[in-house]
């Protein structure tokens, strides 16, 4: 039986170390994906429309207002006070913090409500175009 040497064991530690996050992470991976870029909307105030173009929107930030044409793989909310209003949500809603709206006109996202879940008050909806 062959014994590895105390330097020959650190590699060998140090190399698993830095293999098994990268196993974990591509296991762990979702099967589908937005076929865009994600777009990343982060300030105070802002007023915007913009084409989702089948990518995942980020908002985070405090009181702004998203109207997002086309159609979102996912949306996201962080912050407080922030409007989406989505024509087509195909995913989910992931929204934290307090005071988020989201509508969605068409779609049967997921709906996870971080904020809700600690006690906070927030809005995601249907409504009809």
């Amino acid at each position: 039986m062959a014994t590895l040497s105390v330097k020959s064991r650190s590699r060998c530690i140090a190399a698993g170390a830095l293999v098994t996050p990268l196993l974990l992470a591509s296991m762990a991976a979702p099967s589908a994906h937005a076929k865009n870029g994600d777009t990343h909307i982060t300030g105070q105030g802002i007023v915007q429309t913009l084409d989702c173009n089948n990518a995942t929107l980020l908002v985070n930030g405090t009181s702004n207002t998203i109207n997002a044409k086309g159609t979102c793989w996912a949306v996201t909310l962080q912050g407080s006070s922030n409007i989406v209003i989505a024509d087509n949500i195909i995913n989910d809603v992931t929204v934290y913090g307090y005071d988020q709206t989201v509508i969605y006109h068409n779609g049967a996202p997921a709906v996870i409500d971080r904020g809700r879940e600690l006690g906070m008050t927030n809005r995601v909806n249907w409504a009809p175009a």
